[in-house]
């Protein structure tokens, strides 16, 4: 009796440890799917906050090539007015500068002795 109930208690002790085995292999397995689970998760965040990145990107190189059209009309019309009142300047000195500069291609003057 005393051989029959040491092997019962090996037989148990095999069995914890199978059951033992089991649970160790489950808990393996729950952690490797809850690692792919998070990694996939982690993988969608960063591919929003790229998506979320990008647009503000695109959106801020569309708003700077529209301010910088509006500034390139906005030079452009500040030259044609300086051009204009340049223009006008001109025509308006024409006159004087020429006569001044007759004056003194036709004026004879002689040297002072």
């Amino acid at each position: 009796m005393q051989i029959s109930s040491g092997q019962d208690g090996i037989q148990r002790l095999l069995a914890a440890e199978q059951d033992a085995q089991a649970i160790v292999t489950a808990a393996r397995k729950a952690k490797a799917d809850r690692l792919k689970q998070a990694k996939q998760e982690a993988e969608r965040e960063i591919k929003a906050y790229k998506a979320q990145r990008e647009e503000q990107y695109q959106k801020r190189i569309s708003d700077d090539s529209t301010s910088s059209g509006a500034n390139v009309k906005r030079l452009e019309s500040e030259s044609a007015a300086t051009v204009k009142t340049i223009e006008k300047s001109i025509a308006s000195k024409k006159k004087e500068v020429v006569e001044t500069l007759l004056e003194y291609v036709t004026k004879v003057s002689f040297p002072k002795k």
